[in-house]
């Protein structure tokens, strides 16, 4: 058992954090003698470098993984009720970021061991106003993105990946994000790719694309005073590129710390024979684990987690609501039972770089007590 309160909490971003604090701050005292805060060389050194490790054409820093997703809508140009397909169980912002650039949201059950959009269903969805799919590669597993190509082709929609989660994850060898025609990533401070602050970037190798989405984050912009289009302020900080730069080059490896400690959750759930359902991993894939996440038998989830809490173990709920669920969006109608049933199941255990065999092994005998 263990005994100190808040002994492990949720997400630990201090031991990433110090690692590249000293050079962080080095180069933020030249930054602040050059005055050069928005855009500018920063920005341009972490957009080259993100979208060859993305394997992409091009990368366009923006404010944030929400604004990505805007900017990556609005670019379709979408006229009244034309449609964009994505999976009822995802964060709200992927919804909103339909809603914001000009499309009506068409929601899509999921899988009920991976949690992505059961593909499926897609066609079923499909009419002629569909205009986009955006997957999303939830929790830093990958999608399914061939039947999504498929269909794609098959009927003209543009596939906008949903990467937020997901840094770094591979899809039979390929980079999330550069294999539909546009990638959206967060760099929320939480994520496995993590700023000091908000931004985000988007990610394409169509050179058409990466322009209109450098004019739209910056008032229509192609040069200075030159407007060509209404725009968006939804620039990437310099100060938030610095801080991706370093974090960049320590990604993989922090990733594979992740992979390491879903390793032992999964080997002592196994161990255990309990009745609850680790994540799902594929052999086609590289799941990065931004959440590790957990189903648990009916009527067992909170039970759990007020346990969990109790002994000083941080829990989390992704996500408590379905899309259609939310007040937001109540208006959206239809039943999604495979989505509605997980969402009262789902528990998100600590997952962060750093955390120990040893906390994890008691955070498995602890649940393993608690549903007996």
């Amino acid at each position: 058992m263990i005994h100190n309160t808040n002994t492990v909490p949720f997400v630990d971003l201090n031991l990433q954090n110090m690692e590249i604090k000293k050079e962080v701050l080095h180069e933020l005292g030249e930054m602040i003698d050059k005055s050069q805060f928005i855009l500018g060389e920063q920005v341009e050194i972490f957009e080259k470098e993100f979208a060859d490790y993305c394997e992409s054409g091009h990368s366009v820093g923006v404010a944030s993984g929400t604004d990505a997703l805007t900017l990556a809508v609005r670019s379709l140009s979408l006229n009244p009720g034309d449609e964009v397909i994505l999976p009822v169980n995802t964060f709200v912002a992927t919804a909103e970021a339909v809603v914001h650039g000009g499309g009506t949201p068409v929601l899509v059950d999921i899988q009920s061991n991976s949690y992505n959009i059961d593909t499926d269903l897609i066609e079923n969805s499909i009419t002629p106003k569909t205009k986009a799919i955006i997957p999303v590669h939830l929790y830093g597993k990958p999608a399914d993105m061939d039947p999504i190509m498929s269909l794609s082709k098959k009927y003209g929609m543009t596939v906008i990946e949903d990467a937020a989660q997901a840094h770094g994850a591979l899809y039979k060898g390929k980079k999330v994000g550069s294999i539909g025609h546009i990638g959206c990533f967060s760099f929320y401070p939480s994520k496995n790719l993590g700023a000091w602050g908000d931004g985000g970037a988007i990610v394409t190798s169509d050179s058409a694309r990466a322009r209109q989405f450098r004019e739209l984050r910056d008032h229509g912009s192609s040069q200075k005073n030159v407007h060509i289009s209404i725009g968006y302020t939804s620039r990437l900080d310099a100060i938030q590129a610095l801080v991706l730069n370093k974090k960049l080059s320590l990604l993989d490896e922090w990733n594979n710390l992740r992979k390491s400690a879903s390793e032992i959750y999964n080997h002592e759930f196994d161990l255990r024979n309990t009745n609850i359902i680790p994540p799902k991993y594929e052999q086609n894939e590289d799941h990065v684990y931004h959440i590790y996440a957990i189903q648990l038998p009916s009527g067992k989830r909170d039970t759990v987690q007020e346990h969990l809490n109790n002994s000083g173990i941080m829990t989390g709920i992704h996500y408590p609501n379905p899309i259609h669920k939310t007040e937001a969006f109540s208006y959206i109608k239809g039943s999604y039972p495979v989505a509605e049933t997980v969402s009262t199941k789902i528990l998100s255990l600590p997952m962060y770089p750093g955390l120990k065999e040893e906390q994890i092994k008691e955070i498995v005998e602890l649940i393993d007590n608690t549903i007996k």
